[in-house]
């Protein structure tokens, strides 16, 4: 007699990505809510249903959790970015400090949907050396975007790089920290037009 429940049990590699899963979704909130400094592993590991071994199979830590939460952020980001970027080309945008201003802009609603996480990274309370990181990523991400604007000798305009990582820095700041949704998704429009008026003589092609 057939049965149309599968009592196949979970390969390990399942079970390990599940468990894994499950450590930082309650890395997350447990960080969330008490911060990176008090943060407990056994608090994590209760959450996530699991056990301190299982943590320090996956993780080194809760450093390691806590980075591990930040990469993968950074990576929905860059996703966010790269598709929004996308979408004003194919719709036919060819200037790019408008291509920068999708690009920004999603980033910045990608700060407002994740804002519990968002707030987390940017709260100061992290490991130790966090901020370099914190600060080494956003230069990189404003560097890979800044890219659209060449140099009249092919480069990268540094001194543009240097004033967008800046907007963007404070931007990233105000709307992480606001409670009001709303508030925060007109300030960030605000602050992508001013970012929009951002020229540089010197380098700009004409």
């Amino acid at each position: 007699m057939s049965s149309d429940i599968d009592t196949t049990p979970p390969r390990t590699s399942d079970r390990g990505a599940a468990t894994r899963g499950a450590l930082l979704a309650a890395a997350r909130d447990v960080f969330c809510e008490a911060g990176f400094a008090q943060a407990a592993v056994t608090d994590i590991v209760a959450k996530a249903g699991a056990s301190v071994g299982s943590l320090y199979h996956h993780f080194n830590g809760k450093a390691d959790l806590y980075l591990t939460l930040f990469e993968e952020f950074q990576a929905r980001q860059q996703e966010r970015t790269r598709k929004a970027i996308n979408a004003v080309r194919e719709a036919g945008e060819s200037d790019p400090m408008r291509q920068f201003i999708a690009g920004a802009g999603a980033y910045l609603d990608g700060c407002i949907e994740e804002r519990d996480v968002s707030r987390l990274f940017i709260s100061g309370d992290g490991p130790p050396g966090f901020d370099r990181v914190m600060r080494q990523r956003l230069n990189k991400w404003a560097r890979r975007n800044a890219a659209l604007f060449h140099t009249a000798d092919g480069g990268v305009d540094e001194a543009l790089v240097v004033v967008l990582t800046g907007a963007m820095a404070g931007a990233v700041s105000e709307v992480s920290l606001s409670d009001d949704a709303d508030g925060s998704r007109r300030l960030a429009d605000d602050i992508m037009a001013i970012v929009g008026t951002i020229r540089n003589p010197r380098t700009e092609q004409r």
